[in-house]
């Protein structure tokens, strides 16, 4: 007899299990416990139970919903994972359904009936698919997009390329070569061969190898291994600079289909409405440098722009040496148009105030009367005034004034400046000559019957950061919005204050797309700069380097905003964030600081090895900050020569207030024993300008 015939339930004369019987309570009643215990088990095993909901307005009926059993589910969670890990499985299979929900609507859900997830970042997109296409055509149109990494974007190769091999002939081989003019770099290969991000869970030799492999190859490529010799053998994949030949352009943007709703799949941002087709100029011709008329291209004007606060440090100082001392800017000619190059310029844009107020115009010829006749054609001092330059960007300037309150954002953390306050009576004055009244927000750095010495250390009147607590935070977010107005405005590229070259930057103006790092190039008047600034726009006038690659990144427009490898810009970084340091880079900091004191078990690299032994193969180095810090703090003045000589003894006695100038002795003893790597730096390109040493490529100043 089947087991079963024991605990089976007494059957009725029809054949029907007899219905249990309720007591008056309302509460079932069991003939014994055996029953009882089965009914209970029966219940708890099935996968979903019985819920009744009232109706509103019927009292005699209910609504019958049958809903997921949680007994079921812990049951089996216990069962087949413990007591441990089963809460932990029936968490993990809830996040799994909210999900799969979530995908399956976006992906199939039509544009109407699209939403945004409440949880993580909402989108910041506001242009439809329509417009994100035609700022694809445009730019890959006018040349901006010389790559093969997405080829369902374009179709066809291009103008021809010859990769060139760049080294040094025998007997000159003390000095590296000048990049050829007009030669490109292949950022294909360099994302390739030092893109950190690439691969960096399953290729774990790329993670340790990353900079110091991607020096290697940014010697060996760019010829700055000179007389060196080290390498055998043919190099043809680590080639990343080219000519291109003249010939017929085959690439053009590839078809896309649009559907029957044009923007599904795009989120749009929370409470916006999609932009009117956005207006773009007519689309450029790109045209090789081998078929210019002249060597510079007007439409790619090779400018670097540096935006500075505050009185004039040795910080644009270092900067503005380093740009003499790398660029071919025909210095070594006493007759600069004996070269037949494009020569890049220098614009440092002055903010001589706090970043909130409104400039001293004659801040600027206080600066520029300290550059040299010699160097005036390639460095040029600018006045730095937001109001004329965000009325300047079309597709700002008639919209700009009703974001005020948000004008100083970065990243969502916005800084109200009273409307209110003013700088001083000249500040006040300039306001009043404003056609329509509404200038600059500007901020007091202190009010003219006030001296408390606190209000200069306030925030809002600060200019420049004197230490690490008392840093100038409003300059900081002005000058992530002067990246992308200057670049848009008049073309070139941006570089942070803080930011010394290392070669030259040929090869990268060769090439025409847009690319970014904690800095930008962007080509003057382009499609991808006017959707940016439309996009901050209505993102609060957001310019924060992490809010930009947002932008992008929702709007599927990452590959017109190449962001380069730290290797080429940034060489320290990683070691500073605890990566790589089986095999860094040299030198080898493990913080920031270390530029500017060498810890002493490193001590006699910087004068051992020199400028050559600097992060050999970037292109700049970033100190991030640390304005507060000197380069050289036994000699904290400039060392330029005979022909800069009054304004020499006018900085050592600024800086050596407590020795009489007449008095002053220059002894090898007083200077530092092991030299930092920010002095030796500094003493460096300070030896070229005196005529004392030759440039990194074996050029002499010729004045």
């Amino acid at each position: 007899m089947a087991s079963s015939n024991y605990f089976s339930i007494p059957q009725r004369a029809n054949g029907y299990p007899e219905k249990l019987t309720r007591s008056t309570n309302g509460l079932p009643t069991y003939s014994s416990a055996v029953q009882e215990k089965l009914h209970m088990h029966s219940r708890s095993t099935s996968w979903t139970v019985p819920v009744s909901l009232p109706i509103p307005g019927v009292r005699t009926r209910k609504l019958r919903l049958f809903m997921p059993n949680p007994t079921r589910v812990q049951q089996l969670g216990l069962l087949r994972f413990g007591r441990r890990r089963g809460p932990l499985f029936i968490c993990l299979l809830l996040i799994a359904s909210i999900f799969t929900v979530f995908s399956f609507a976006r992906k199939f859900g039509t544009e109407e009936k699209q939403w945004t997830p409440n949880f993580g970042e909402s989108s910041t997109l506001v242009f439809g698919r329509e417009d994100l296409q035609r700022i694809w055509k445009w730019e890959i149109a006018s040349g901006h997009y010389p790559s093969k990494r997405d080829t369902t974007t374009t179709r066809g190769d291009g103008r021809r390329r010859v990769y060139l091999d760049i080294q040094s002939q025998p007997p000159n081989v003390a000095y590296p070569p000048r990049p050829v003019p007009g030669s490109v770099a292949d950022l294909d290969i360099i994302m390739e061969q030092c893109d950190f991000s690439q691969n960096k869970a399953s290729n774990i030799a790329r993670v340790i190898l990353h900079v110091a492999h991607s020096h290697h190859i940014l010697r060996l490529g760019g010829g700055l291994d000179n007389g060196n010799r080290l390498r055998r053998g043919k190099v043809d994949e680590w080639k990343y600079i080219y000519m291109e030949q003249d010939r017929e352009n085959f690439t053009e943007p590839a078809p896309i289909s649009v559907g029957q709703y044009p923007n599904a799949g795009l989120t749009r941002k929370r409470g916006a409405e999609w932009e009117p087709p956005l207006p773009l100029l007519p689309t450029l011709q790109h045209i090789p440098y081998s078929s210019l008329p002249a060597p510079c291209d007007p439409e790619n004007p090779r400018l670097f722009h540096m935006f500075w606060t505050g009185p004039f440090t040795d910080k644009p100082y270092l900067a503005i040496l380093s740009f003499l001392f790398t660029q071919n800017l025909g210095l070594h000619n006493k007759d600069s148009s004996e070269l037949n190059v494009c020569r890049p310029e220098f614009w440092l844009w002055i903010n001589p105030g706090p970043a909130a107020s409104v400039p001293n115009p004659s801040a600027l010829t206080d600066i520029s009367s300290s550059c040299t006749r010699r160097f005036k054609e390639v460095i040029k001092f600018k006045l730095w005034n937001t109001t004329d330059q965000l009325d300047g960007i079309p597709e700002l300037k008639d919209e700009w004034r009703d974001l005020k309150e948000t004008l100083f954002n970065s990243g969502g953390h916005i800084i109200n400046v009273p409307a209110d306050k003013s700088k001083s009576a000249e500040a006040s004055t300039m306001a009043e000559e404003s056609s329509n009244g509404t200038e600059t927000v500007s901020a007091a750095k202190a009010s003219s019957t006030g001296n408390d010495k606190s209000d200069e250390d306030d925030m809002l009147n600060r200019t420049g950061s004197k230490s690490s607590s008392s840093y100038d935070r409003l300059s900081v977010i002005l000058s992530d919005m002067a990246r992308f107005v200057l670049c848009h405005r008049f073309g070139g590229i941006y570089l942070d204050a803080d930011t010394i070259f290392l070669r030259d930057w040929e090869e990268l103006w060769g090439h025409k797309g847009a690319f970014a790092y904690r800095w930008s190039r962007l080509e003057k008047n382009s499609a991808v700069g006017s959707f940016l600034f439309r996009t901050a726009l209505k993102n609060g006038l957001d310019f924060h380097p992490m809010t930009v690659s947002r932008y992008t990144k929702d709007a599927h427009l990452e590959g017109l905003l190449l962001r380069l490898p730290d290797a080429l810009f940034d060489s320290a970084w990683l070691n500073t964030e605890m990566f790589q340091r089986e095999r860094p880079p040299q030198p080898y900091f493990t913080e920031f600081a270390d530029f500017f004191n060498t810890p002493l078990q490193n001590s006699a690299a910087p004068q051992a090895l020199g400028f050559e032994g600097f992060f050999r193969g970037a292109y700049s180095y970033h100190f991030h900050n640390f304005w507060w810090k000197p380069f050289d703090p036994t000699r904290n003045w400039p060392e330029l020569g005979p022909k800069f000589s009054a304004g020499e003894r006018a900085a050592r006695a600024a800086a050596t207030p407590d020795t009489d100038p007449e008095e002053w002795e220059d002894r090898v003893v007083d200077d530092k024993r092991d030299l930092d790597w920010a002095t030796v730096l500094k003493r460096t390109f300070e030896g070229y300008i005196r005529g004392e040493r030759p440039n990194m490529y074996g050029e002499w100043l010729q004045w």
